[in-house]
């Protein structure tokens, strides 16, 4: 990599607390941080704190009385508001709500603006990633779609074409519904099939508004999904249609909810088909955008095991020095683990799986659901980009 790469960061956004219980425990974003600096990868990168978005960068993608309804959940966390999502069985109100996910999104802001004005090349949030929210509603433990905002920011400075990748196990909904009838923004969402997972969208037919065909672009895949046909799909699919979008600048999202611990979703990854997806990613910002990439995380619960290594790659991938799998988890680190939570934690950064794949060119197979979910994408989408389905 040349250039400097970001990570926008302060301790301020692990505030973003559900409360005890909650799967989406800030923890995972404090060990994800430690277990960075532990490996050095924090001294790779320029780390700046989170910018506060005011409301009027927050309402280029929500409606102020949403704004002013997250405001008063955060004021008053006891008040239910289901009519925006707030206080819900999956998305409760706490304490400051409004601030801290307002810091959040524009620390998305910060990584896009950094790299659009060509301060760094990369640039990364993992605090944020919030890719459910809606306009006007909280979703999936999302309240400000810190992605969207961040698309929207570009839009609004000269970026002519953007492509968002969300690899992320539950459909990002939030910013296709944001975009779907942009042409300028391409959304790309590989996720567990929605007739199994929240938030139940995200077929492939869902192909974009009548103003933009094509540019929304889903790869719903079946539950135990495993490295091999994830990668399988990422490879039929996301490579050609973003080439055919030729984008300015690539907005991906890396929720690791795709690992078989994690226990709220039913595909079966590793951390090292996940790490070969942030590898596949990066060498297509530098494909295809002179390597402007933004990276945010997203979901990921099992928040010991799984998040702090997953997004460690991912960190230590924008910074330009990958980790290798085999590396010996800090000593360090994993002592803190034990000591705080009891848990005995992963001894390398590997899962020790293999993360190669069939490639689609090999053939197709029908008698798969993988592969008919597959067709099902290239027959639907690629058409509309211009491209030919046929394998």
């Amino acid at each position: 990599m040349s250039g400097e790469a970001l990570l926008v960061f302060d301790d301020g956004l692990t505030a973003y607390d559900f409360g005890r219980g909650h799967p989406m425990s800030p923890i995972r974003v404090e060990l994800t941080i430690k277990l960075a600096r532990e490996f050095g990868v924090l001294d790779q990168l320029k780390v700046v704190p989170a910018p506060t978005a005011d409301d009027a960068l927050l309402e280029t993608v929500h409606t102020a009385e949403y704004v002013a309804a997250v405001k008063h959940a955060g004021e008053n966390p006891d008040d239910a508001d289901p009519a925006h999502g707030l206080g819900t069985s999956d998305t409760y109100c706490f304490p400051n709500m409004h601030e801290v996910s307002a810091r959040i999104a524009g620390a998305s802001v910060e990584a896009a603006r950094a790299v659009w004005e060509g301060d760094v090349l990369h640039a990364a949030n993992v605090a944020g990633g919030l890719h459910h929210a809606m306009p006007n509603q909280a979703s999936g433990f999302c309240v400000y779609n810190d992605p969207a905002i961040a698309i929207q920011w570009l839009l609004d400075h000269g970026a002519e074409r953007v492509a968002y990748v969300d690899v992320d196990v539950h459909h990002g909904d939030g910013v296709q519904a944001v975009f779907y009838n942009d042409p300028r923004v391409l959304t790309v969402s590989l996720h567990e099939s929605p007739t199994t997972l929240f938030p139940g969208t995200g077929s492939a037919g869902e192909t974009g508004g009548p103003d933009a065909e094509g540019t929304s672009v889903n790869v719903p895949l079946p539950p135990g999904t495993g490295d091999a046909g994830w990668l399988r799909a990422f490879h039929a699919v996301v490579p050609d249609v973003v080439k055919a979008f030729r984008p300015q600048v690539l907005v991906t999202q890396h929720g690791c909810d795709s690992h078989v611990e994690d226990p709220l979703a039913h595909l079966t990854k590793t951390i090292d088909g996940q790490r070969a997806a942030y590898v596949a990613l990066h060498d297509l910002a530098h494909e295809l955008t002179d390597g402007r990439w933004v990276a945010t995380g997203g979901g990921g619960y099992a928040i010991i095991d799984v998040v702090p290594r997953a997004w460690t790659h991912l960190l230590a991938i924008v910074a330009g020095h990958p980790i290798d799998p085999s590396a010996l988890v800090p000593d360090a680190w994993r002592e803190e683990v034990q000591l705080r939570f009891g848990r005995v934690a992963p001894v390398r950064m590997t899962d020790g799986r293999d993360a190669s794949y069939v490639d689609w060119s090999n053939g197709y197979n029908p008698d798969t659901w993988l592969d008919r979910a597959i067709k099902a994408t290239r027959d639907t989408s690629f058409p509309l980009l211009g491209l030919d389905p046929s394998y």
